[in-house]
């Protein structure tokens, strides 16, 4: 039934409500230019809006061309097919260029990368743990994957992420997994990552947020405490020393390594967005003016170790040496108002 809402009626809207903002463009532009002069930031407004309305008609075209893909592979019959799953990707690639371009040139966005690169061997799958922090940061990783290094990412993000209309017909036709971070009993939340982690080639990337969700305060504080809770103490402690990430979540993680035991393992962290953990703070931010670090460390397979206990131990040594990379590298405000 929520998906038939998603579909039926939030899709349409989206589409006819970007129509509406084309047809009506003259009026916002209007209004949005008179209040420039009020408020902080050169042609804030301005900026925001038409960031936005490029959003939208990005995700309105989205939405069109795949229900023309629907009907042209047999109402959805050959949509599974490896010809139809290309053309998906090849669409995803095009709008996030089309969007992050426009983005980096209205906002300012700088986006940098340092360390290895994720096709440093080439020839291999990669499993990718990225941190979770800030609005937009899992666009931002996949983005960076299919442009710059060629990769077909298959991702684990939040089921919330589904009432994004674009996003919830795209991902469930390439190879990807809406989950919740809390499943119920019935639920194998490890057994569906192991799924989508089964069968990678040499220009995938399995993409897994370890940490289960955006990095605020209070999540840090209630991992610890669920850590105390199930009786591990120990990675409570590691945890507690840990102050810009959550502590990892290593089922998921674990699963994907079993899954796909030729693939390698890379660890992304960035800095840029860590620090906008409300609507406010994203409010106050725009127009951004922000420079967004992203530094990779690629770790072949025959480092890893074998055992379980070991691997949880590893990973969380991981992000210890994460959480000391973000304190090193903090964000850069290239706003000369606002340093």
């Amino acid at each position: 039934m929520i998906r038939v809402l998603r579909r039926l009626v939030i899709a349409p809207a989206v589409v006819l409500l970007t129509g509406f903002l084309w047809v009506t463009l003259p009026l916002w532009v209007f209004g949005a230019a008179a209040l420039s002069p009020v408020l902080p930031g050169r042609l804030r407004p301005l900026r925001i809006m038409w960031v936005a309305i490029v959003y939208l008609t990005c995700e309105a075209l989205l939405l069109v061309v795949m229900l023309g893909l629907w009907l042209a592979s047999g109402f959805g019959w050959r949509l599974r097919t490896p010809y139809y799953e290309g053309i998906h990707y090849d669409l995803v690639q095009g709008t996030m260029w089309v969007f992050f371009r426009e983005a980096r040139r209205v906002l300012r966005l700088r986006i940098e990368t340092e360390g290895p690169a994720p096709d440093a061997h080439p020839g291999r799958p990669i499993l990718v743990c990225c941190r979770h922090a800030g609005p937009g940061d899992s666009f931002v990783l996949i983005h960076t994957l299919m442009a710059w290094y060629s990769r077909e990412p298959r991702v684990v993000l939040k089921d919330t992420l589904a009432w994004d209309p674009a996003i919830d017909v795209l991902l469930n036709r390439i190879p990807a997994r809406f989950i919740t971070p809390n499943p119920g009993d019935g639920d194998r939340l490890e057994d569906q990552i192991a799924a989508l982690a089964t069968g990678l080639d040499e220009n995938d990337a399995f993409v897994i947020f370890p940490e289960g969700g955006n990095f605020t305060p209070q999540r840090r504080q209630r991992a610890i405490d669920r850590l105390r809770r199930i009786g591990m103490e120990r990675m409570a402690a590691r945890a507690e020393r840990m102050v810009h990430v959550l502590a990892p979540r290593p089922g998921g993680f674990l699963a994907a390594l079993d899954a796909a035991p030729d693939a390698d393992v890379v660890l992304v962290a960035h800095t840029g967005l860590d620090h906008l953990l409300t609507v406010g703070d994203v409010w106050r931010e725009l127009p951004m003016d922000k420079r967004i670090v992203m530094r990779w460390w690629q770790v072949p397979r025959a480092e890893i170790p074998a055992g379980r206990e070991e691997r949880i131990d590893w990973l969380f040594a991981w992000w210890e040496q994460i959480d000391a990379w973000i304190q090193q590298n903090r964000p850069e405000d290239l706003s000369p108002g606002r340093r």
